[in-house]
């Protein structure tokens, strides 16, 4: 009994066998190959999409998948999972889903990226007939992490050049580019920098960086942003970076000993205006008493004198005083004279 198990289980991997070797050589006549996706570490679904309009039953099929290199996902015979003519690389990976006549691929990788093949074959008398196949495209995809931005301290810092880089990890396939975003109120603009990578030597997964210096307008509130560019059409923003406007450098306080010597100026030379002005009033003003004094020594001197004086006439009382007194000292002049 033994022995028949074990001829039986080494014919039917010998089918297996004479069917690879046999659709390895036998174009697809199917349609193009359907495209499908699925993200790193997850489930990819590789589609069979087999009729079945005579209502077959698993037993009388044998299916497998295989992937671009001829290697056995799985293997369905007779109703009947096969794993030892599975490759030990998706051993355990695998599950098929017969509503659907899908293959789903877990815990998928970046390697697992390529074609894949479906084949169904029915069993008859006559031996295996190849009734359906069809070709599927995996893609695997990694998200890249939101990008991060980091500022690296200014060599200056009163000037307005910030320093900083940019940075995103994890993610396939490789970005177009990468580049920094400055809005401003009534602007925007972009920094492009050259995008340094690098890659996994196991998963295969990217690490992507940007270093940049830009000026920025201090007069104005700035919003900075790192964008990662996936696809012409899809980018991943950082998160805001805000940087606001700086105030006003206030005027230095002026000194108070600056403040007095500037007062004490002032006073000195308002004081010294004022005495000039009264100075030079007195000066073209002379008063009624020295007049007189000088109309006495004059009318002593000569009769002319006495003459010129009486001819004037006097505009103010004290003149006329002064009249009074020459006149008086005149006669008393003659009158000695006479004696």
């Amino acid at each position: 009994m033994g022995i028949c198990d074990s001829t039986m289980g080494l014919r039917n991997t010998l089918i297996v066998m004479a069917l690879l070797l046999s659709v390895s050589t036998v174009p697809f006549s199917g349609a193009a190959s359907l495209k499908s996706h699925a993200f790193f570490n997850e489930t990819g679904e590789l589609p069979c999409h087999f009729p079945n309009t005579q209502n077959l039953s698993l037993d009388e099929l044998v299916i497998f998948w295989q992937d671009q290199n001829k290697l056995v996902l799985y293997e369905l015979f007779k109703g009947q999972e096969k794993p030892n003519n599975v490759h030990p690389k998706y051993i355990g990976r695998t599950s098929f889903d017969q509503d659907s006549w899908t293959l789903r691929l877990h815990n998928v990788q970046i390697k697992d990226t390529g074609s894949y093949q479906c084949f169904i074959h029915h069993r008859r008398s006559q031996g295996l007939v190849s009734i359906h196949q069809m070709s599927s495209d995996l893609i695997v995809l990694a998200n890249f992490s939101q990008p991060e931005i980091r500022l690296i301290a200014n060599q200056t810092e009163k000037s307005n050049i910030i320093n900083l880089t940019c940075s995103s990890t994890q993610g396939y396939p490789e970005p177009q580019k990468m580049y920094v975003r400055l809005n401003t109120k009534n602007s925007t603009s972009n920094y492009d920098a050259v995008m340094k990578k690098s890659q996994n030597n196991i998963t295969e997964l990217y690490n992507v960086s940007i270093s940049v210096s830009f000026p920025i307008p201090p007069e104005t509130n700035v919003t900075i942003f790192c964008v990662l560019q996936l696809e012409p059409t899809e980018i991943i923003l950082s998160p805001p970076y805000n940087i606001d406007a700086k105030s006003p450098v206030p005027s230095p306080p002026v000194p108070d000993h600056i403040l007095w010597i500037a007062a004490l100026l002032v006073v000195f030379i308002v004081c010294g205006t004022v005495f000039v002005i009264l100075r030079k009033r007195k000066t073209k003003q002379p008063g009624p008493s020295n007049e007189c004094e000088i109309i006495k020594v004059e009318g002593k001197e000569s009769e002319q004198t006495e003459k010129r004086v009486e001819l004037q006439k006097p505009g103010r009382s004290d003149e006329v005083q002064c009249d009074v007194n020459i006149s008086k000292t005149t006669s008393d002049n003659k009158s000695a004279t006479d004696f």
